[in-house]
């Protein structure tokens, strides 16, 4: 069966903001995030339809909070929650949150193929 852990799972991102390991299992990205700061990467979803990400998510908060804004409501998970975040959402992330989480790798993919490229604009 395959598995993975935060100490083994790749050093992919080493921001300011954030820290991020991951690793692909059987079709699904599992994501062991640090957040170091709080963030609104509302930006960074420019783009995608509805400007909102389009990738679906599982997860559990380790420690710290996380809102999913969909068009119409906020979702809002703490330390201990598990969690599933829809298609269209925007995170809104706090400093000193952990989170692990999965994800569809070739939905996320595409999504992050537009973060990427609006991240680039930012920082040029």
């Amino acid at each position: 069966m395959p598995r993975t852990s935060k100490a083994e799972a790749p050093l992919v991102l080493d921001e300011p903001v954030i820290e991020g390991r991951y690793t692909e299992l059987d079709g699904y990205t599992v994501g062991f995030e640090t957040h170091k700061a709080d963030t609104d990467p509302a930006p960074l979803f420019r783009g995608l339809p509805g400007d909102r990400c389009q990738c679906p998510h599982w997860g559990m908060v380790v420690t710290g909070k996380v809102v999913f804004r969909y068009a119409d409501h906020d979702e809002v998970f703490r330390a201990g929650d598990a969690y599933y975040g829809a298609p269209g959402h925007l995170p809104l992330i706090f400093a000193g949150t952990e989170l692990v989480e999965f994800s569809p790798t070739e939905a996320l993919g595409r999504t992050m193929a537009v973060v990427g490229r609006n991240m680039a604009e930012v920082t040029s």
